[in-house]
């Protein structure tokens, strides 16, 4: 099915340098005579980029930009999620979902620089991806064209792309022999594709980027300690260090203690169910550490009210509502919760488990002396009866109705 109105245009292109972003390139100026910027935002992933604007200078793209946003990333997108707690249906950490707006913010700017009426993404029409570009996109510039070719050309499977690269030797990583197609950022990693698309199949080892499966994680365990403050982690093992570097360690520790891997049936925005593999070893160590100093130094009723927020904002994170006045308004009170998660967590690692070995704030709200059952309990037992008799009061009134109307019939 034919794009209209494109012909001869000037396009950014989100360009990961992957398969499908590969072909698109040279797909869009063979069938539009199109002139194709592209734009690779640097999300702290591992391969990908490298000679990524020679490798689409080489495509034919008239310009490449190459856009270094790891620290954007890591501080007002990665440690936002973090401190609203926000797994996606208990689970994912959301690397993906949370990587889209800010290339979606980059690739507007880039546009509006080189003076590109059409901007086009990689994402299919039954994926999460192309609503969080679009969105992102009409979120800053409403009247911008956003096309996905891949919604629209001629192929049927990730095979007939891999073929058009062979007959003009564009080079790619997928192979039919490795047909994964992989989504990398500092936050995680998502794999999907292949043999994953058999959810009776467990993942091959040859799926996973950057862990090691707890049989092959080493047989001596690792204590790492993690300091918060406002519910951000500062320092590792006593050592302040600053945000993307912190996340590189924690995921080099534990992906090699097998932390953070995930095979997830979830279900998509377009209404479908995907089986998705993802690694997220620093986001998992991390989201573990933060619950459980929220458990610390959170009151009950806050923690309670934040945990219904938390599954909120994950949804809207997921669902690519990033750029909205809901999530504004939800960080204003996330922020407020934050002020007391200030302290030190130490957790140990050993083979895919992680265990807490303490906690620690100066706002902890856990009183030894309140909890203690020994000679230093300072808690008022005498006042139990009474507490106790209040409490269970409507109860009794049910039961005693229950009676009265038994007695009636």
């Amino acid at each position: 099915m034919r794009i209209e109105g494109i012909d001869g245009a000037r396009i950014a292109l989100a360009f990961s340098g992957g398969l499908d972003t590969s072909v698109m390139i040279r797909w869009l100026q063979e069938n539009y005579n199109a002139e194709i910027v592209t734009v690779s935002g640097d999300l702290g992933q591992e391969k990908e980029l490298n000679g990524i604007r020679e490798k689409a200078l080489s495509l034919g793209a008239v310009a490449a930009y190459h856009v270094d946003l790891k620290e954007e990333f890591v501080r007002d997108f990665a440690f936002h999620a973090l401190k609203a707690g926000a797994l996606y249906e208990g689970s994912y950490p959301l690397a993906t979902a949370l990587g889209r707006p800010l290339l979606g913010k980059a690739l507007v700017e880039v546009a509006q620089k080189e003076n590109c009426t059409v901007v086009a993404h990689g994402c299919t029409g039954k994926g999460n991806d192309q609503v969080r570009f679009e969105a992102s996109v009409w979120g800053m510039a409403p009247d911008l064209r956003v096309i996905a070719p891949v919604r629209h050309w001629e192929f049927r499977s990730r095979e007939d792309e891999m073929a058009y690269c062979a007959e003009r030797g564009i080079p790619v990583a997928a192979t039919k022999a490795s047909p994964y197609s992989i989504d990398e950022n500092i936050w995680g990693t998502s794999i999907e594709c292949g043999v994953l698309e058999d959810a009776t199949v467990a993942p091959p080892e040859d799926a996973y980027q950057r862990t090691l499966s707890a049989e092959d994680a080493p047989s001596e365990s690792t204590t790492i300690s993690v300091d918060f403050a406002n519910g951000i982690p500062i320092a590792i093992n006593g050592e302040s260090i600053e945000p993307v570097e912190l996340l590189r360690k924690l995921n080099r520790i534990a992906g090699e203690n097998g932390i953070g891997r995930l095979d997830l049936i979830e279900n998509r925005l377009v209404g479908i169910k995907s089986r998705e593999i993802y690694e997220a070893p620093a986001a998992t160590l991390l989201h573990f550490a933060h619950r459980e100093l929220e458990r610390l130094t959170l009151d009950r009723w806050t923690a309670r009210y934040k945990e219904q927020m938390s599954a909120n904002y994950a949804e809207l994170i997921y669902t690519g509502l990033w750029f909205s006045p809901l999530r504004e308004a939800m960080d204003a009170f996330i922020d407020e919760t934050q002020k007391r998660v200030t302290g030190n967590i130490i957790v140990k690692l050993y083979k895919g488990t992680m265990r807490i070995l303490s906690r620690s704030s100066e706002f902890s709200l856990y009183d030894q002396a309140l909890a203690s059952y020994t000679s230093e309990d300072s808690f008022d037992h005498s006042a139990g009866e009474g507490f106790s008799k209040i409490f269970s009061l409507p109860l009794r009134t049910i039961a005693r109705s229950k009676e009265k109307a038994s007695i009636t019939l």
